[in-house]
């Protein structure tokens, strides 16, 4: 008789938020069920299964993954093709790490920021920065820590993790607790502003349960096809499709399918990444098990299609700047603002002074705040100045011309941090879903009206991408909360610059 190491999920509601700020770190639940508690077992095991799995390119950019979290002896082999999809030599700064709960039932989601993880492997650092910058700007995140406690289906994840990367990277470990599809969508939001490059994403999760096994490969292939369709309407029908069949024994298409869903989010839209099925079996394919009711195990990647010439041309132009003309910028606002407070009047710049860079003519705002409450924003979307000129005179306008404050004072500027945020080229877009929360600022126009919120503005304040466009819409281009929805709308990305 087959033992499958699942915890069903048992439904029920918090009723009382548990602290979130007791130093802790999460200790193992999972070893010694689902793989070896013993160090030397665990390596020697994990060494076998990247020994016998399915190899890939070496060459991918691999953003995110899905990968199985079952019984080392069930799924292990899958989950060690899903990770070597990774070229060896990859470097993450973060891994979101992305499970389904088990064990509980709440509307939202928790991220673990008390403490770090533990395996018999070693401890893997918890990125709290992260976590509690999430938990702080987005109620859907303000959900209790217990919920990791007694879950595996992050920990499973980690000695693949701890074995495979030569570079530990810290990990963002998030548990979702709810299946209503809307709160999976403002959870994906809320991690949009890190869903780049530089992280990857582990998507943790199982598919089918407890069909016999012929059933669960039709099952597994049709919900994994719907996955590489990149659309989460598409991936949802066929959950309901499959449902509908009432396929004997089949419990769940895939355990983790708000985990699945909530990276369809993120991705849907997006024509420059690709999705792969890598390798599949089902437990039945085990020895250990037989063949009446199986649980599936995909392994699937999300990789950065390969540039055309015409992308990699974009890219290597695509603007930045040194520290040395960031600290030029910076030198341009403060004396600007400096020789207008003490002396009324505006400083002359030398453009021989500059460099090219700062000569070229693009679009620039000046934010000023004040123990980090706005105190004055202005600037332009798009100039035929130079950039140091516009850099003065935003800077100018931000202090003393903002309409919604008074000048500034000598008191006040003392206590003031600047921000500069360099512009690029507005694009319309024709669906919402091009918008990259952190990524891109919006211009919303409709005849007369117009309207603009910089791209950090919807990350400072947790909003979804219908919230960016409502409030930029209402506040800033006077349509009303819905009156973007027909209107023209542009995007355009922003390069922050603080002052160090």
């Amino acid at each position: 008789m087959q033992t499958v190491f699942i915890v069903l999920l048992s439904i029920f509601t918090i009723m009382e938020t548990f602290s979130q700020n007791i130093t802790t770190d999460r200790q193992p639940v999972a070893a010694g069920r689902f793989y070896p508690a013993d160090k030397e077992t665990l390596t020697k095991d994990l060494s076998r299964l990247f020994e016998s799995c399915k190899k890939s390119p070496d060459n991918w950019n691999v953003r995110a993954i899905i990968s199985p979290h079952a019984g080392y002896m069930f799924s292990g082999k899958i989950a060690a093709s899903a990770f070597s999809a990774i070229p060896k030599n990859a470097i993450y700064k973060n891994i979101f790490i992305i499970g389904s709960s088990h064990v509980m039932y709440f509307n939202g989601a928790s991220v673990y920021n008390c403490g770090d993880y533990i395996t018999p492997l070693g401890k893997v650092p918890v990125n709290k920065e992260i976590a509690n910058k999430l938990i702080k700007n987005n109620k859907v995140f303000n959900f209790p820590i217990n919920a990791h406690l007694q879950e595996h289906s992050i920990e499973n994840q980690l000695p693949f993790i701890q074995y495979y990367f030569k570079e530990m990277p810290t990990i963002v470990p998030v548990i979702i607790g709810t299946d209503d599809e809307n709160t999976v969508k403002k959870i994906a939001e809320a991690l949009r502003p890190w869903f780049t490059p530089e992280n990857l994403f582990i998507i943790s999760s199982d598919f089918s349960h407890y069909p016999a096994y012929k059933d669960a490969i039709e099952n597994d292939s049709l919900t994994a096809m719907s996955i590489i369709s990149g659309s989460p309407k598409t991936f949802l029908n066929t959950l309901s499709n499959n449902t509908s069949k009432q396929i004997p024994g089949l419990v769940t298409s895939m355990c983790g399918w708000t985990s699945g869903l909530a990276l369809l989010y993120l991705v849907e839209g997006n024509n420059k990444l690709e999705i792969k099925l890598i390798d599949y079996c089902n437990s039945g394919d085990s020895p250990n098990a037989g063949k009446d009711e199986v649980v599936g195990y995909n392994a699937i990647i999300m990789i950065d299609k390969k540039q055309d010439a015409a992308t990699v041309h974009e890219t290597k132009n695509s603007f930045s700047f040194t520290d040395t003309e960031k600290k030029q910028l910076f030198a341009i606002a403060k004396s600007s603002i400096q020789a207008k407070l003490n002396d009324n009047k505006n400083i002359v710049l030398d453009e021989k002074s500059f460099p090219e860079n700062l000569k070229n003519p693009m679009g620039a705002f000046v934010t000023l705040k004040i123990n980090g409450d706005l105190r004055g924003c202005i600037g332009r979307f798009i100039s035929s100045e130079p950039l140091y000129k516009v850099v003065q005179e935003s800077a100018i306008s931000s202090a003393f011309e903002d309409p919604r404050f008074n000048p500034l004072t000598k008191d006040e500027y003392r206590k003031t941090t600047i921000e500069i945020t360099v512009l690029g080229p507005l694009k319309k877009i024709n669906n919402i879903n091009e918008i990259i929360l952190g990524k891109h600022g919006i211009y919303i126009k409709k005849n007369n009206r117009a309207g603009t919120m910089l791209p950090q503005v919807a990350t400072e304040n947790g909003w979804t991408v219908e919230e960016f466009l409502g409030f930029t819409s209402r506040d800033k281009a006077g349509l009303g909360w819905d009156g973007w929805k027909d209107a023209e709308i542009f995007i355009y990305e922003g390069v922050v610059l603080e002052d160090n």
